[in-house]
């Protein structure tokens, strides 16, 4: 059979880059050689790695569009190397049952630039409502942006396991976060206010639920991990928990749920993270208004992050801080096989989603070039390496830094029974 298109250029295969040409039919990489003839060649410069997938993003559509929509989130993924993103439910009208979802996806279909899943937000009542079609559930421990806190009932556990899917908890206990509870006005009295010990006894609670495929998500505090040894579990950080702290005079654009904390703690997080003890990568991303981020004590709760993500951990990639293999593993491979999907790896069969780029393309990171609708980013001044080049189900997306196709996203669900 002919290929509808072999890209050449040096591949991350098999644990290293290697001079390869890659054969493309129909969206998936059908053939992988040092040699392949066909009618549409094209040649790539810079390292190419298949493209990322972000498990945890807000993007606010429908019902706080002023903040971000799904076209506009979904752009920004693009230009941060991200070809798949799984979008949260905790929308204005969160999504708790079949008919709010498909409301949800009939709005996006059509309008996003990437790949993407929609999760179902359990609410402690509602597991045998929620979409077949969902990509994961979330479940908030404790409460957070348009969300309250709440515990598993012990005749839906065997429901939430039937359904063959990730199960992301939110991992802040609520009777502790309303005992420590004030009014912060920075980002230190933020962290007290939503102290590490909310954190170690929700991700507790999650064990003692034992469902089959528990992700704790946005750890904040290693502790919190090393308080529950040995149990079989998922775990997600993000670059502003591994990156930031509450020393830094970031104000309102690093106020998030769970909350940065002191250095001490965030460089223990990193050291983990570099060790090879944190699964995932995932950015976490929470747009808001330049109004919603005025004044710190009044001020929403979320980090922008999706085209970030990428591009911060390929900076330490380059700088000899992070492994490549250990960036591959939780920000490409890992985040995609938890929920099966054939992308992440360079092989034959996979869906053919890579990202091109040059280590010499180091820049530091200027929020006003960010995609997102309001670019509040507390990562400006880091280095990061974007990306060149982004390729989607073999279709070229991204060139040379700019976005060249429109909308191609397509709608993934999740392998619910």
């Amino acid at each position: 059979m002919t290929n509808d298109l072999v890209i050449s250029g040096r591949f991350y295969y098999q644990g290293k880059f290697q001079e390869l040409m890659v054969g493309i039919r129909s969206g998936n990489i059908a053939e992988i050689r040092k040699t392949i003839t066909g009618d549409k060649v094209m040649k790539i410069d810079g390292g190419i790695m298949p493209a990322s997938t972000d498990t945890h993003v807000h993007f606010r559509d429908p019902g706080e569009t002023e903040k971000e929509d799904f076209s506009t989130g979904s752009m920004s993924a693009i230009y941060g190397g991200t070809t798949t993103v799984m979008d949260m439910p905790n929308n204005i009208i969160p999504i708790t049952d079949h008919e709010r979802f498909d409301n949800k996806l009939s709005g996006i279909r059509g309008r996003s630039y990437c790949d993407y899943g929609l999760y179902s937000l359990y609410n402690g009542s509602n597991a045998a409502l929620l979409s077949k079609k969902s990509i994961g559930i979330k479940i908030y421990l404790g409460g957070s942006t348009n969300t309250n806190g709440v515990s598993v009932r012990d005749e839906d556990i065997k429901t939430l396991n039937g359904k063959r899917i990730p199960v992301m908890f939110h991992a802040e206990d609520q009777k502790c976060l309303a005992q420590n509870h004030f009014e912060a006005r920075n980002l230190r009295e933020h962290n007290l206010s939503r102290p590490s010990i909310c954190e170690s006894l929700a991700i507790g609670t999650a064990m003692e639920y034992n469902l089959d495929k528990s992700v704790i998500t946005h750890i904040s505090d290693y502790n919190s991990i090393a308080a529950t040894p040995g149990k079989k579990i998922v775990y997600e950080a993000t670059p502003h928990h591994i990156l930031l702290n509450d020393e830094l005079d970031i104000g309102p654009d690093g106020k998030v749920n769970p909350p940065l904390r002191s250095r001490e703690i965030q460089q223990n997080l990193l050291q983990h993270y570099l060790s090879g003890d944190i699964d995932i990568i995932s950015s976490d991303h929470a747009p808001h208004t330049a109004q919603d981020k005025e004044e710190f004590q009044y001020a929403k709760s979320g980090i922008i992050g999706v085209e970030t993500r990428v591009p911060l951990l390929l900076g330490l990639v380059s700088k000899h801080v992070l492994d490549l293999d250990l960036f591959y593993r939780t920000a490409i491979q890992n985040p995609a096989s938890l929920f099966g999907l054939k992308k992440g790896v360079i092989d034959i069969g996979y869906r053919a989603d890579f990202m091109a780029y040059r280590p010499s393309n180091m820049r530091r990171v200027n929020p006003e070039r960010l995609h997102s609708k309001y670019s509040l980013s507390p990562f400006g001044g880091f280095d990061a390496i974007f990306p060149d080049s982004v390729i989607m189900g073999g279709n070229m997306v991204l060139d040379k830094g700019e976005i060249i196709e429109n909308r191609l996203g397509n709608f993934l669900t999740g392998t619910s029974g």
